[in-house]
């Protein structure tokens, strides 16, 4: 079959569209260490039992005098300084995240006052472990159709502040931690140029992760409280296996029509070291080209893929011209990739 040629006023529409870039890049995760020994008080676990099943050595947590958005906020502000950017010339604020300090209003609106961001519109994603990716796909749109020239995305999580303590199986996965990214026309900013976005989601799986009680469905009572059910649970295998195929077929997209060696940096979410190592021996990555930091952090969830590319920016390993791959699935089920030339 033969496919129409575009008609005149998509093809001048698609023309139109101003290529979008990252400016600034920022990270944050608290100062606290919880190392694996830490779950011993709560679970039966062990160091070798969580590094085997996990590769997690240690994570970051909040401390309790500590809020989410002081992690969006500090991110945030390492990006707009490395883009050059005022908070007063930040036109939209987009904050992916399923932890914020409030149910409402959105984080996106307590990070604008805390920043700064006076002329900024603000509003929340919810895309759990995707929603870095998802975010500045949205971001894009903003920049890429004229509409905004700052675009301020930030994703992140503390999950340490939903989970139960007594779950040995999800507990002792996560980490708190921020990333933010600030979106310009690459014209402008010259790095970083987004070339394609993948976004996906599967509703059938929506039960795997869930915190399913205490929302608005079965509101919040003292039985639900005593039970722990309002608290975050995962159904560990069948998301493994979902994760694992979710990897291999983003980077696949990701990569489909490159040239292999034009390949800088897969940057994925820091679900499970053993899911990353898998994918990797299946997709024949080298292991320099993959980018793997959850043994000192945890999964971070949401903010997984922003920090990674805040320390890989951080760390001098964005090549100029060179592709970056991002790569994030989580609960909804979600899934989401992008393509960057930085």
């Amino acid at each position: 079959m033969t496919l129409a040629a575009p008609a005149p006023a998509e093809a001048a529409r698609k023309a139109a569209l101003i290529p979008v870039g990252i400016a600034g890049v920022g990270g944050y995760v608290p100062e606290r260490v919880v190392d694996n020994q830490y779950f011993t008080r709560f679970v039966e676990t062990s160091d070798e039992w969580i590094q085997q099943r996990t590769g997690i050595v240690e994570r970051r947590w909040l401390r309790p005098d500590e809020r989410p958005s002081d992690m969006f906020v500090a991110a945030g502000r390492k990006a707009l300084e490395r883009a050059g950017v005022a908070p007063s010339e930040v036109d939209l604020i987009v904050v992916a995240t399923v932890s914020a300090d409030y149910l409402c209003p959105s984080q996106a609106c307590v990070v604008q006052e805390r920043l700064g961001c006076v002329n900024a519109a603000a509003f929340d994603i919810a895309a759990a472990c995707a929603g870095f990716v998802y975010g500045l796909s949205v971001g894009a749109q903003f920049v890429s159709t004229g509409a905004y020239r700052n675009v301020l995305v930030l994703a992140g999580e503390a999950l340490s502040r939903i989970s139960d303590i007594y779950d040995r199986n999800s507990m002792v996965l996560f980490g708190d931690g921020a990333g933010a990214a600030l979106l310009q026309p690459h014209a402008q900013c010259r790095q970083g140029l987004i070339e394609a976005f993948q976004l996906g989601a599967d509703g059938t799986g929506y039960h795997y992760i869930i915190r399913s009680k205490g929302g608005g469905r079965e509101p919040m009572t003292p039985e639900i409280l005593a039970e722990g059910t309002h608290l975050l649970r995962m159904k560990g295998r069948e998301v493994y296996r979902f994760a694992v195929s979710q990897m291999e077929s983003l980077i696949t997209w990701a990569m489909e029509g490159q040239d292999p060696q034009e390949l800088g940096l897969v940057i994925p979410h820091q679900m499970n070291k053993r899911i990353l190592e898998t994918a990797r021996d299946k997709l024949n990555l080298p292991p320099e080209k993959l980018f793997i930091n959850i043994e000192r952090l945890g999964n971070t969830s949401a903010g997984s893929c922003a920090i990674g590319l805040a320390e890989a920016w951080e760390n001098g390993m964005l090549q100029s011209g060179k592709l970056v791959v991002l790569a994030a699935f989580g609960a909804g089920l979600v899934w989401a990739g992008a393509r960057l030339r930085w």
